[in-house]
């Protein structure tokens, strides 16, 4: 789906970038879609470093900074039906099954998560 970078920018979004040492391992956006409303885009560990815990944390970093930066309650979020690990990972997480809300037609899973 289309995604304009600036989305992914302040004062509405942020995107991280996870590194162990200088090697970049993975990266993560949120962006703000409605009103208390953040949607996590385009997280993405790399293959060699998956199964470590970063995309956890990197998920606890962007909901970190939707309730604390920019002052969300809900975040949303989709995968497809190629990233299985994913979809458990934000399972695990707390993101719950929800409707098809973004209508992305490559997506399997939508979930949602009330942020404390």
């Amino acid at each position: 789906m289309a995604l304009d970078r600036r989305e992914l920018a302040p004062p509405g979004g942020i995107y991280l970038v996870g590194r162990i040492g200088e090697e970049v391992v993975a990266g993560g956006g949120l962006r703000t879609i409605g009103p208390g409303i953040g949607e996590v885009k385009r997280m993405y560990v790399v293959p060699a470093w998956r199964g470590r815990g970063i995309g956890r944390r990197l998920l606890g970093a962007l909901e970190r900074h939707a309730v604390q930066q920019l002052g969300l309650t809900v975040t949303r979020l989709d995968t497809g039906p190629a990233q299985p690990g994913a979809k458990c990972l934000y399972e695990s997480a707390g993101y719950r099954s929800v409707g098809n809300y973004n209508a992305n037609a490559y997506a399997s899973f939508w979930g949602e998560k009330r942020l404390a």
